[in-house]
């Protein structure tokens, strides 16, 4: 127990990007890797670059996001599909020292019919920074350096629910796993096999019990 006057320890995050499904008007944490989730046309899928602890207080893209929107200037092609697809850079509080976060944006991927939500993801979003270990650590070229790095957060991220415009939006719940982490695993991007969203968080655990 501790005594009158001794401050409460800071809570260890993890600095990574997420990655989310667009269901029924709302985000929900993605429950396969985007190297294995082969969305259809008319898909909304969204990635959020956050601190968290775990999947339980990981931060949804903000905002609402509407295909017809996103896609509205994309034609369709035959044999090809749309992904419309949210990147959020998140907030400067979560940022590496010294970067400032993009604004958030929007895209619209038509890619293969076969194509993979990564196959997507690089089609609109270049540059992709990689670590040694085939980890994603930037999209669209942010942030410039760290990759799902520890750091110590004295909030959560989720309470977090200001949207693109500046207003409140909808405070969506991540999805919970039995061991309390990200459920998103490998991702490959074309012959590379990379570890995406929650992943950092497992990578980190890894080498602490190593």
């Amino acid at each position: 127990m501790l005594s009158a006057g001794v401050g409460q320890a800071q809570a260890v995050g993890y600095r990574y990007w997420s990655f989310w499904d667009r269901d029924g008007g709302h985000w929900t944490y993605a429950t396969q890797g985007p190297s294995t989730a082969r969305p259809s046309d008319g898909d909304v899928q969204g990635f959020r670059f956050a601190v968290s602890q775990d999947s339980q207080d990981a931060a949804e893209p903000r905002g609402t996001a509407d295909f017809a929107a996103v896609c509205a200037k994309t034609p369709a092609q035959q044999g090809r599909k749309r992904i419309a697809l949210v990147l959020d850079f998140g907030t400067k509080a979560d940022a590496p020292s010294g970067e400032t976060p993009p604004a958030p944006r929007t895209a619209c991927a038509r890619v293969p019919a076969d194509a993979t939500t990564a196959e997507a993801l690089a089609a609109v979003a270049g540059p992709l920074r990689y670590d040694t270990n085939a980890l994603l650590c930037a999209i669209d070229g942010y942030p410039r350096k760290g990759c799902g790095e520890q750091v110590a957060s004295g909030k959560s991220p989720k309470s977090d629910t200001t949207d693109t415009n500046g207003a409140k939006g909808e405070a969506g719940e991540a999805k919970k796993t039995d061991e309390g982490g990200p459920t998103v695993g490998l991702v490959a991007g074309g012959a590379v096999v990379v570890v995406l969203a929650g992943a950092a968080v497992w990578q980190a655990r890894r080498r602490r019990h190593a």
